[in-house]
């Protein structure tokens, strides 16, 4: 004989071995691709951008919330051949927006990656240089002649 019994905030079911092996009688619902509060991921079904995404981190909203959605939107929808290559003055300006703010869109520390000193340190003179007027400078051996 199946029962429930309540215990604080819990509810315990108890089912007989007879109870589980009838066949299950709950009716599913379909999901509905057109509700607005279904998760979707980035993309939704139409193609458009889901600024509610958790994926976003919550870049579309804050202070640079609009800057970050003009740039996001340029690069998603762009047609350029470098996708992307027409959106610069987008990204730039949502870069600028986020400087202003470094408490709440930390830069990433670049000295984990750079020399000691940081690469706007590194000596120049080690640097070979050519000139398209140089020309290669050949070493023959002459006993090899």
């Amino acid at each position: 004989m199946s029962y429930c019994k309540q215990e604080g905030k819990d509810r315990i079911i108890f089912v007989t071995k007879e109870d589980h092996e009838a066949p299950s009688n709950a009716e599913l619902i379909e999901d509905d691709p057109n509700d607005p509060y279904e998760d979707h991921g980035l993309i939704l079904p139409n193609g458009d951008i889901n600024w509610n995404c958790p994926c976003l981190g919550g870049m579309a909203s804050g202070p640079c919330g609009q800057q970050f959605k003009d740039a996001f939107s340029c690069f998603h929808y762009s047609k350029e051949e470098v996708k992307g290559s027409d959106c610069v003055e987008n990204f730039q300006s949502m870069q600028e927006c986020m400087q202003k703010y470094p408490e709440l869109y930390p830069q990433e520390d670049d000295n984990d990656s750079a020399p000691s000193g940081g690469a706007d340190t590194a000596p120049t003179d080690s640097v070979p240089t050519s000139s398209p007027d140089s020309t290669p400078a050949t070493t023959e051996n002459p006993a090899a002649s």
